[in-house]
């Protein structure tokens, strides 16, 4: 049986600016981006067009880089939806995590 560790967030994530600073880290490094964390506006759609313009592959990469990096499980479509629309969504969803 493999066991996953997942980070824990530090103090300076429980906040939720360092948490949003944070979140736009992994999405450039997961994903593999060209912009930088001054690029991606906080309420910005992230898939759509006028957005960052992510697409179903992002989507996928982003569930994993989230899971890895913060703990977040993502259970379906739906809720993927909700919270994969903002880095304020997103960072919504870290911080209500159990």
């Amino acid at each position: 049986m493999v066991e996953f560790n997942y980070p824990t967030m530090t103090n300076s994530e429980s906040n939720p600016d360092d948490l949003k600073l944070r979140i736009k880290q992994v999405m450039i490094e997961e994903l593999m981006l060209q912009d930088s964390v001054e690029d991606i506006n906080n309420e910005m759609s992230l898939f759509d067009p006028e957005g960052l313009g992510l697409d179903s592959v992002d989507a996928l990469q982003l569930v994993v880089g989230l899971e890895k990096n913060f703990g977040l499980k993502i259970p379906d479509a739906e809720a993927a939806k909700e919270i994969l629309n903002s880095v304020n969504t997103i960072t919504a969803a870290i911080q209500t995590m159990d």
